[in-house]
């Protein structure tokens, strides 16, 4: 399947042989992990630093991800030792099949980190625009979609938001838009 824009969909095949594989998920916070303090009417994360993750997996029936939450945090105050941490998860991760749940303001920044440090893997990084302990989130729509393009793609390193698959290179938030363009 190839897409109409470079870096969207490009070049992309399904290889034979990697359909259903082991997905390991890597939490590390962004907008599909916080929930609202009706104290402060702010979005932040749970106290008990808990992850919706396995509720959204719980609602899609889906039960065999591992979720391993290395951070709870806002990307836009993610630095490179939080981004060294991301590589050093997926690095340690016996699954190929990586998804990364990842605050959508830096979400291309790390995906293109990860370009160039980690092989043989495939890494698809997602969020949410909407928390999910919010209605009509869009969080567990893209990452159902990660989990499905980890699996399916050829290593590599992916952001799967608004149900598009982007290339690392073109994973990037378009604010004006609120959405993922390529």
């Amino acid at each position: 399947m190839t897409g109409a824009r470079d870096g969207v969909n490009a070049g992309v095949r399904i290889p034979e042989g990697t359909l259903m594989k082991d997905v390991r998920i890597i939490v590390t916070g962004g907008t599909i992990d916080k929930v609202h303090d009706p104290m402060t009417e702010s979005l932040g994360f749970a106290k008990d630093a808990s992850t919706h993750i396995p509720e959204i997996l719980a609602l899609g029936r889906c039960h065999f991800p591992r979720v391993e939450r290395i951070m709870l945090k806002d990307s836009l105050d993610f630095d490179d030792a939080d981004r060294d941490a991301i590589v050093a998860a997926v690095e340690a991760s016996e699954e190929t099949a990586i998804v990364v749940t990842h605050g959508t303001g830096t979400m291309g920044e790390s995906a293109r980190w990860l370009s160039r440090r980690v092989q043989g893997k495939t890494i698809v990084l997602t969020g949410a625009m909407r928390p999910h302990s919010l209605s009509f989130s869009d969080g567990a729509f893209n990452l159902g979609g990660a989990i499905i393009a980890a699996q399916t793609l050829p290593e590599g390193v992916y952001g799967v938001m608004n149900g598009r698959v982007f290339e690392a290179a073109a994973l990037d938030k378009n604010t004006e838009q609120g959405r993922f363009d390529a």
